[in-house]
């Protein structure tokens, strides 16, 4: 966010009157690449959430597809995780839509899991909100690590995750269990 435009199209070979044919500012330049680096990661954890099998979970599986690009060669997300805290409002509005898109698309996941393993859940918007915050949240902290730290970061990463989903499952059954004791007490006061 901070460089020029001069310094933009220098390091890219290009006039600047080159960069105009295609975007209007820096801005503009910012959304897309925050926009291409969200797509990036969304191909790349949906292919980890297909290769998940009984021995590696799709929380596993999801947790180091999204670790192994921090060391990705492109560095997207590196964009996407750093732009979310200090561009400009273009910017944090970019990572907050690629934010929204990853939370609607992990909720339908939660939902389809939770009817597939007949477990409850409690709140997927939330739940789906809360992984997904943790997750961006923990990658940005990580970016700044020596490498030799992320399959401790990665392991406490799957560890967190896994506990908000039992959180809301559980959560799910004790008001199922609240609903069902109601249903009881409803029935033992009817005149019968």
């Amino acid at each position: 966010s901070s460089l020029s435009l001069r310094e933009v199209t220098r390091e890219a070979g290009i006039a600047p009157n080159s960069f105009y044919r295609h975007f209007r500012d820096m801005d503009e330049l910012a959304v897309a690449l925050i926009e291409l680096a969200g797509s990036s990661l969304r191909k790349i954890i949906g292919a980890a959430r297909q290769r998940a099998t009984a021995e590696r979970s799709v929380v596993r599986s999801s947790v180091e597809a999204f670790m192994e690009q921090l060391d990705a060669d492109q560095k997207l997300l590196h964009i996407l995780l750093r732009e979310g805290s200090v561009g400009s409002p273009a910017f944090k509005a970019a990572v907050e839509d690629v934010l929204r898109s990853f939370e609607e698309e992990l909720q339908a996941d939660l939902i389809r899991l939770a009817r597939l393993n007949g477990t409850g859940l409690h709140e997927p918007a939330l739940t789906a909100k809360a992984i997904t915050r943790l997750v961006f949240a923990i990658g940005a902290s990580a970016m700044d690590m020596p490498r030799e730290r992320l399959p401790e970061v990665t392991d406490q990463l799957e560890q967190m995750v896994r506990m908000i989903v039992v959180g809301t499952q559980t959560m799910a059954r004790l008001e199922g269990m609240k609903g069902a004791a109601r249903d009881a007490l409803k029935d033992d006061r009817s005149p019968g």
